[in-house]
């Protein structure tokens, strides 16, 4: 399998490019309007052609490169079915299995984040890797105070759906702030100091009250993502 970990600094948003092998279809999730140069070039460079563009859910501290993708490439661009987005080719239902050249991601519906969030298993018949959008991050979660945010829907999502996937399922979020690429399922549930050892009730306590400020692009990301980033500059 062929894997790339983008990052774009000014969000700390990882951005993810899968293909079985170089010259085959491939598929990008969540990737960054102002980082579409550097996708198309390895896309160029390793031979191969992009497919499908998914973002995990409408962000709010970048704009989205899907809709630059989609023009430049003539790729499928991808939500979830709750999305608000219109502009988006085709959304997903909870369990749905997209099928890119033999990579296979199953979307699942982790609301909490956003109410709108999913998140996507690569290989669900034997778990290999999940790509969890801001849902569950390493050694975090994400915020829960807009977008219809829901502390206890992310609670769920987390120890319900993504806890229920394989000790040693790569977790690749769409965020990182401390240097962190990877971490695992496993980990996340024995050391995320927001969910080990916690009860709902906690968990629920602590996001209430994050008082974190709101992300410094958010007026200007979420109406530009919600036309797959095609009005902004």
């Amino acid at each position: 399998m062929l894997f790339r970990q983008f990052f774009d600094h000014a969000s700390s948003t990882y951005t993810y490019l899968i293909a079985s092998s170089r010259g085959r279809e491939a598929v990008i999730i969540d990737p960054v309007k102002e980082q579409v140069a550097q996708y198309l070039t390895a896309i160029e460079q390793l031979g191969l052609r992009l497919v499908k563009a998914i973002d995990t859910h409408t962000h709010a501290d970048h704009i989205t490169g899907l809709g630059d993708l989609r023009e430049r490439t003539g790729c499928l661009s991808i939500m979830g079915e709750y999305t608000k987005a219109d502009c988006v080719s085709c959304r997903v239902t909870d369990g749905e299995v997209l099928d890119t050249d033999g990579i296979r991601l199953q979307a699942l519906y982790t609301p909490g984040h956003t109410s709108e969030s999913f998140s996507f298993v690569l290989a669900p018949d034997a778990p290999v890797a999940v790509f969890s959008g801001d849902v569950l991050m390493i050694r975090g979660t994400g915020r829960t105070d807009f977008q219809n945010g829901d502390p206890g829907k992310s609670w769920d999502s987390i120890t319900r759906t993504l806890f229920a996937l394989p000790d040693d399922t790569t977790l690749y979020p769409a965020h990182d702030y401390k240097g962190w690429t990877s971490s695992s399922i496993g980990e996340e549930r024995r050391f995320n100091p927001r969910l080990a050892g916690k009860t709902r009730e906690q968990y629920i306590e602590i996001m209430n009250n994050l008082d974190l400020p709101d992300p410094k692009m958010m007026d200007v990301a979420i109406p530009a993502n919600l036309a797959c980033g095609l009005d902004a500059g």
